[in-house]
């Protein structure tokens, strides 16, 4: 096997869409499969091919006419010595719109790989909806991180081969060192008053992701005096507005966006992380926070119910119920100490058996093996005329 993976996401590119494609091309290269990256990338300043270790990374700069990229980097998929045995659209607008038209070309299976918001916002989307259908229609086999969005693409498609196989964590790369406490000690002691539970928003602070919710459920949940919130990563200027007329009641912090492995002091110094997506796949920052122990206080959206439903390892509301989610924060914030830790135990225990990242990569492997060699599905010809 030698798939292709077709992507809009990939480093030197930052972000969890980035480290999760990054993460399971290394994981199944370990595995023993060669893997080919064509990167429709930001930071690309022009086209180039770079012989990786069992594999290739072909990359094509998308910044200003995406449609001109792609054409690039089908010329460069054309020139390959060999050819690839999948087309694998990683997720994003780009790769779902020409991952179908390179698996044509090549005569070979393509395999769609949903990461949440692409489903989400992508199906109902009027000017990208229909790319989406098509793609899904074609596939061979769809993979998605969720078994919420593994319901909705299946009873969508009746006759697709759709596969839960949620996002893995490599426990190596996840661990407390000495020095990841003592700066997470003294940054509670500079920023953190008295007796305040730190609560840690880690990623994008926006409104479509929630943030705008989290902070009206906040200002009602009755929690004054009694957490500090820590918001690691970019903010949009409307929700840092909004942040500060909150902080008379929940002081914040503010930190940019920093790289990953920096982030360790930060979840260190939390006693537990809130991810209030409307929508969702499966965010990295649940993973390893839990790696860490740090409990969540999470909406159930997409995959975040697969993991924190039923097990006690963490605080759940409904996606976007504003009464539940204060109930959830408010709890939080009563709950005796020796709780919380059981229940971050609880997570950690859960994502090291049942989220890591070889068992991730086990199941693309399997996957792509029983796909090999399938011909692309006719796309049905509803798809099309429906949207």
């Amino acid at each position: 096997m030698r798939p292709l993976v077709l992507t809009e996401n990939y480093p030197p590119d930052r972000g969890g869409m980035a480290q999760s494609c990054d993460r399971i091309v290394r994981a199944l290269r370990a595995s023993g499969v060669d893997v080919d990256v064509a990167h429709l990338g930001r930071r690309a300043g022009r086209p180039f091919v770079e012989r990786q270790e069992r594999g290739l990374l072909l990359a094509a700069p998308a910044d200003e006419d995406p449609a001109h990229a792609t054409q690039l980097l089908w010329n460069e998929v054309a020139r390959l010595p060999h050819r690839p045995t999948h087309v694998v659209a990683f997720g994003g607008a780009a790769p779902v719109l020409a991952a179908p038209a390179f698996a044509a070309w090549l005569g070979v299976p393509l395999v769609t790989l949903l990461r949440g918001n692409d489903f989400d916002t992508g199906l109902f989307s009027l000017r990208r909806g229909w790319a989406l259908r098509d793609a899904l229609g074609r596939s061979a086999a769809v993979a998605t991180v969720s078994r919420d969005h593994q319901r909705k693409v299946s009873a969508l498609f009746p006759a697709a081969d759709v596969r839960y196989v949620p996002n893995g964590i490599d426990p190596a790369e996840w661990v407390l060192a000495p020095h990841d406490l003592e700066r997470a000690a003294r940054w509670r002691a500079e920023h953190v008053g008295e007796g305040r539970r730190v609560l840690g928003m880690f990623g994008h602070l926006k409104r479509k992701k929630g943030g705008a919710f989290l902070l009206d459920a906040l200002r009602r949940a009755g929690v004054e005096g009694r957490l500090h919130l820590l918001v690691v990563g970019e903010a949009e200027p409307e929700m840092l507005a909004h942040l500060a007329s909150i902080e008379s009641s929940v002081p914040f912090t503010h930190v940019p966006f920093v790289d990953r492995f920096e982030l360790l002091p930060y979840y260190a110094a939390c006693d537990g992380v809130v991810v209030p997506s409307l929508y969702d796949g499966l965010p990295n920052v649940l993973l390893e926070a839990g790696a860490l122990g740090v409990p969540a206080v999470a909406s159930t959206a997409g995959g975040m119910a697969d993991l924190l439903e039923g097990g006690g390892s963490g605080l759940t509301f409904p996606p976007g119920d504003l009464h539940e989610c204060g109930r959830a924060l408010a709890t939080f914030a009563a709950l005796p100490a020796t709780e919380l830790r059981t229940m971050g135990e609880r997570l950690r225990a859960l994502v090291l058996r049942d989220f890591r990242h070889d068992q991730e990569a086990a199941r693309y492997r399997a996957l792509l093996a029983e796909t090999a060699g399938r011909t692309s599905r006719p796309v049905p010809a509803d798809v099309l005329t429906e949207s």
